[in-house]
């Protein structure tokens, strides 16, 4: 029975395979993509991922059933949420200007397998998130017609009671997303313009909101008489920034756009910026200016603004409201379907999803299978699915995709840049040009005697530390962490710190609910996994960085991903055990669509090993002059003066 066991040998590699990384090529400007898009294309297309329907339904469903006025605060703390994972997408995109999103971030960083279930997680995401906002913008043109469109179709086509089907099929839904399809497919250019000119309405609509709302508004709406201004508490507060924060996951279609963009270094962290700051300043003042129009608790969810002008006097204004409701939408519906296929297409490309998604179209420079064939299979969910219940299956995707980006972007900061070997020649052989030095970000290949004695030199200098190495000032402390490799303590210390969050966040979200803890050990488990959790910071603050001027940096690593770590796994706890369940059901068709196809196919498994130019480790003491050190780390067989002459003159040089 032994025989059949796998040999530690075969586990090892194994688990090689699973957590390797993307290798990045030497010019990651190149691409079969049309680098056509300005900051301000990229800053409407985040504008328009992120400032859609919500802003005319979620602002009154949270301000009467969660917070009152106070969702304003709710707002406010949900963006600066949001700016934290924003942030360490910006830094990627800009250090790493291809399309893929979450996806390529993780697997330049973590490992395939992870990248792969972020990048399988992130398509179901997409496909029910688009179908979700077409089906909405069925039922409120609908809803302007008085329903006539629904009678009609139940009167004429039929309606049926099965589970996971809508109540009749939606044919609207599902022609608007054929017609944006057709749109996105003429390529990224088109797809802009499109963009803008959605933006332009839905934008021109809120700024009349905004001015009419402020000529209404009544201070005293939010007097004590009406219930206040925090009426819910700061639970209420804390619970509608939970909702909130949904409201802000658009402008990861920036980094997924960060290939076509003319000049990602600037371009993906300004638009990240803007649009996020354009957009949170949205959400507070429509905010403002809807519970100042009307009292808070009589509010109607469901069309709260245009209700609102409605019982001012102002029933012309409603259909204003309907229509920049309606553009507003067609702009997540077009960041959607912008969005999903070039991550498909990332996916393919590195050969772990089928190749046939990886073809570029030559004329309009886009993955035009992989547009068509979302977008129909978009168009068949919302067709016929009842997707009420599959909407917070959004919520742990992208907090999901959030969680990894930012622990992504403490690993690839406290690493040595990594780089593409240099081709072979035409005969087969290495190319005999050196590398560029350290100077410019890469490494060194060290192949003579005295290279390597310089190395070690170099790495024992005070002056100069490679990042991923303790800090000068923490060696006398902890000197054994020396004998580490660069990066290899960090890396353990972030899973650490994720396994600290989890079990913290754990604690608070069941402590007393489910697990009816005692004050004690309630106590005492909150104590100790936050000083894990805080350990786990320290030890990756003791280790050197990578200091880039050339593109942007998220300030205050690792503090700032940190946080934005816990606060994810958090909001993922507090989500429904059904949400759980079906994510733990998708994750396993991913595992074996990644172990039947996708392990296999990867180009990184394709690779051939690095040439080993080094045979030989060098043990070098400090003590002693530099012709000792060459004759101490020489075997004892062999003599000193049976070196080569050329090591020899090297040494003496």
């Amino acid at each position: 029975m032994a025989r059949w066991l796998p040999r530690s040998a075969d586990l090892t590699r194994f688990c090689q395979k699973l957590n390797r990384v993307k290798t990045l090529e030497d010019d990651m400007m190149e691409t079969s993509f049309n680098r056509c898009l300005s900051t301000i294309d990229l800053t409407l297309l985040g504008i328009g991922g992120m400032v859609g329907s919500g802003l005319y339904v979620l602002t009154g469903t949270v301000a009467k059933e969660i917070a009152g006025p106070a969702v304003i605060v709710s707002f406010i703390i949900a963006g600066f949420a949001s700016l934290l994972a924003a942030l360490c997408y910006a830094e990627f995109g800009a250090r790493v200007p291809k399309t893929g999103s979450a996806y390529m971030f993780t697997y330049v960083s973590v490992g395939e397998i992870w990248a792969f279930l972020i990048g399988w997680n992130v398509l179901l995401e997409y496909m029910i998130g688009g179908a979700a906002v077409a089906r909405a913008w069925s039922g409120y043109l609908d809803s302007i017609f008085n329903h006539k469109i629904k009678n009609f179709t139940e009167t004429h086509v039929g309606a049926w009671q099965v589970p996971f089907l809508a109540r009749y099929p939606d044919f609207l839904a599902a022609a608007v997303l054929l017609v944006a399809t057709a749109f996105i497919s003429f390529g990224a250019k088109v797809s802009s313009w499109l963009n803008h000119v959605f933006s332009a309405i839905s934008m021109g609509v809120i700024l009349f909101i905004l001015i009419m709302g402020f000529i209404l508004a009544q201070p005293k709406n939010w007097s004590a008489q009406e219930g206040g201004f925090a009426p819910y508490g700061l639970s209420g507060i804390m619970a509608g920034t939970a909702t909130c924060f949904y409201a802000f996951v658009g402008f990861d279609v920036i980094a997924a756009s960060s290939e076509e963009a003319r000049n990602p270094q600037r371009a993906v962290p300004r638009a990240i910026a803007c649009s996020l700051g354009l957009a949170t300043g949205a959400y507070i003042l429509v905010s403002v200016v809807l519970t100042l129009m009307v009292p808070w608790h009589t509010l109607d969810p469901d069309s709260a603004l245009a209700d609102a002008f409605y019982r001012r006097g102002y029933a012309w204004a409603g259909f204003l409201v309907a229509a920049g409701s309606i553009c507003a939408m067609n702009t997540v519906l077009l960041s959607n379907l912008f969005s999903l296929p070039r991550i498909v297409y990332a996916m393919a490309e590195d050969g772990l999803f089928f190749q046939v998604f990886s073809r570029v179209h030559p004329r309009t420079q886009v993955p035009v299978i992989g547009i068509v064939v979302f977008g129909l299979l978009m168009a068949l969910l919302a067709l016929v699915f009842d997707l009420e219940a599959l909407v917070q299956f959004l919520s742990i995707g992208t907090l999901l995709a959030y969680t990894f980006v930012a622990a992504s972007i403490i690993v690839l900061r406290f690493q040595q840049q990594k780089v593409d070997a240099p081709a072979p020649a035409a005969g087969g052989r290495p190319s005999p040009e050196p590398r560029e030095g350290p100077s410019a970000g890469e490494l060194k290949e060290y192949e003579s005697f005295s290279d390597k004695l310089q190395l070690v030199d170099r790495e024992k200098s005070k002056e100069h530390r490679e990042p991923g190495q303790l800090k000068a000032a923490f060696e006398p402390y902890l000197e054994f962490l020396s004998d580490f490799y660069p990066g290899e303590v960090v890396t353990v210390a972030v899973v650490t710190l994720m396994v600290s969050a989890v079990c913290l966040c754990s604690i608070l979200v069941f402590g007393d609910t489910h697990l009816h803890l005692p004050t004690w050990s309630y106590s005492l488990l909150l104590v100790l996994f936050s000083l894990g959790f805080l350990l786990s910071l320290l030890l990756i603050w003791v280790h050197e960085q990578q200091h880039n001027t050339q593109t942007f940096q998220i300030p205050l690593v690792p503090l700032s991903p940190a946080l934005s770590i816990v606060l994810n796994i958090y909001l993922m706890l507090k989500l429904s055990y059904m949400t759980w369940l079906r994510f733990a059901i998708w994750l396993l068709l991913g595992l074996l669509v990644y172990f039947g196809y996708g392990i296999w196919h990867s180009k990184e498994n394709l690779r051939e090993p690095r040439p080993q130019h080094v045979s030989a480790r060098y043990v070098v003491f400090p003590s002693g002059s530099l012709e000792e050190r060459v004759q101490a780390v020489q075997p004892s067989a062999q003599p000193a003066a049976s070196l080569p002459d050329t090591d020899t003159d090297d040494c003496k040089r």
